[in-house]
């Protein structure tokens, strides 16, 4: 019999010779809630150096990053996972039979949410179901586009821990290996590299590709049915909707194909969450800070059509989006270098993440544009742990590669055409006088004899120095 907990019900039950038991609440969840490092420990001292002097490199750089020793970072993976704040069930919207309204953007795969819809994702709920992607099918991956094989889709229902993922569409980048990774990430870590069928035929016929779908470390999943025909906005789909493909998984790391990763996941999510008490990390853009700015570059670099890029901005300057100024801090930029995402997958960065998606579906493929109007809508509602870095410190765990294309033009022989010399005979005399060579400012326009170009190494030409990531 039970009979709550009051003392008085529970002795005249015990006199009339009743068993009580007493109904005590459930305990509350248990969060990681961080933690910071014993007293004396070097990371707690660690400070940025100034960068070498090297007047010949003006470009970015890495910057020295304090990570703990593998058997300390593997030590401290969290038991629990931190908590969402407000949101704690977050479903997603399936929709066989998709109507469009008539409203501007959208896909059959985005599932086309209104306006109104797309306010209210914004308002942050105990219980939500927003678009994410996967719109059509009862399962991502299964007749939704961007299918995946069921093999793969089983393979990602396994990984209940850390996964790295990356992607490469259109045959664009060369596969990087991961180097410098321990034994124990090799076992308990799920290395995906999302792939299209173009680049699987590349893959195959370089005979780098064989029946085991494994290339190193990264476990090849073929998509099909692809959403779009734009390579860059497809790559957005497991860079921002992972969640959706590994739905086990407790914290990832995500790379641009061109990236190689150089150190261990455990020692990035150990410095860059866990040590920050942070559900999602992401570093600033190496010199933009502003979107108007990082707009008209895009613009500048045909990076998308002009139109669409200004009437993206006109909306979200209809909304209220202003320049970045230091009124934000410590939000110290409104602009991500967003090849490196590191994040937990709880239910509120996984909603950050889908209303960033729903952007990229709805406007341009740009994410760096859209990034920040959805960051700031949130924060305005919730803390979620945010984290920016500085973009040296991402250069410290990633080596920038050349895209395909560059690769191909490097490698490739140049053919020189000989011709025979003329006879001695009908060689003029003539003295040739040598003058002083170009020097500095005198220099042929375009001239490169000292400009070093390596494959695989760092773009030092396009970037400024990480000085100026302290402004």
């Amino acid at each position: 019999m039970s009979i709550g907990d009051s003392p008085s019900l529970i002795a005249r039950a015990n006199i009339m010779g009743f068993t009580t038991i007493s109904v005590l609440p459930p305990p509350p969840p248990s969060y990681f809630l961080g933690y910071t490092l014993p007293s004396g420990h070097p990371c707690n001292s660690f400070t940025l150096p100034p960068p070498p002097a090297d007047k010949k490199r003006t470009g970015p750089r890495p910057c020295p990053v304090c990570y703990l020793p593998m058997d300390e970072a593997i030590a401290l993976v969290p038991k629990f996972p931190s908590p969402s704040p407000v949101l704690k069930n977050l479903t997603f919207i399936y929709e066989e039979t998709l109507i469009r309204d008539g409203e501007f953007g959208g896909s059959d795969f985005g599932g086309f949410p209104t306006l109104r819809q797309r306010n209210e994702s914004f308002d942050i709920r105990e219980s939500m179901s927003v678009h994410c992607g996967f719109v059509r099918g009862t399962k991502p991956g299964r007749n939704t586009g961007f299918d995946m094989d069921e093999d793969d889709l089983l393979e990602m229902e396994q990984c209940h821990g850390v996964v790295v993922a990356s992607a490469i569409f259109g045959n664009f980048d060369e596969i990087n290996e991961p180097t410098n990774i321990s034994d124990y990430s090799k076992e308990t870590v799920c290395f995906l590299m999302f792939v299209d069928e173009e680049t699987e035929k590349y893959l195959r016929s370089s005979g780098r590709l064989g029946t085991s779908k494994k290339i190193g470390l990264w476990r090849i999943i073929v998509a099909h049915n692809l959403p779009y025909t734009d390579a860059r906005r497809t790559g957005k789909i497991p860079k921002l909707l992972l969640h959706r493909m590994v739905p086990n998984a407790r914290y990832s790391i995500w790379l641009d194909g061109k990236l190689e990763l150089v150190v261990d996941p455990y020692q990035i999510l150990e410095r860059f969450l866990w040590r920050k008490n942070a559900t999602f990390a992401i570093s600033k853009h190496y010199r933009r800070f502003d979107v108007f700015v990082e707009a008209e570059a895009n613009k500048a670099a045909g990076k998308y059509g002009n139109a669409s890029i200004d009437f993206q901005i006109d909306f979200y300057k209809n909304e209220g989006l202003t320049p970045y100024t230091e009124a934000k801090l410590p939000l110290i930029s409104d602009v991500p270098e967003g090849c490196v995402i590191v994040r937990e997958h709880v239910p509120i960065s996984n909603l950050f993440t889908c209303l960033w998606f729903n952007e990229v579906d709805r406007f341009t493929s740009r994410d760096q544009i859209s990034f920040s109007t959805v960051r700031d809508k949130l924060l305005s509602r919730v803390d979620f742990h945010f984290l920016m870095f500085l973009d040296c410190e991402r250069r410290n765990f990633v080596v920038q590669k050349y895209h395909r294309d560059i690769l191909e033009r490097l490698a490739a022989p140049v053919d020189v055409a000989l011709s025979p010399p003329p006879p001695v005979e009908t060689l003029p005399e003539k003295v040739v006088r040598r003058g002083p060579g170009r020097r500095g400012r005198d220099r042929r326009p375009g001239s490169r004899r000292h400009r070093k170009v390596v494959a695989g190494g760092r773009d030092i030409n396009m970037e400024a120095n990480y000085t100026v990531l302290f402004v």
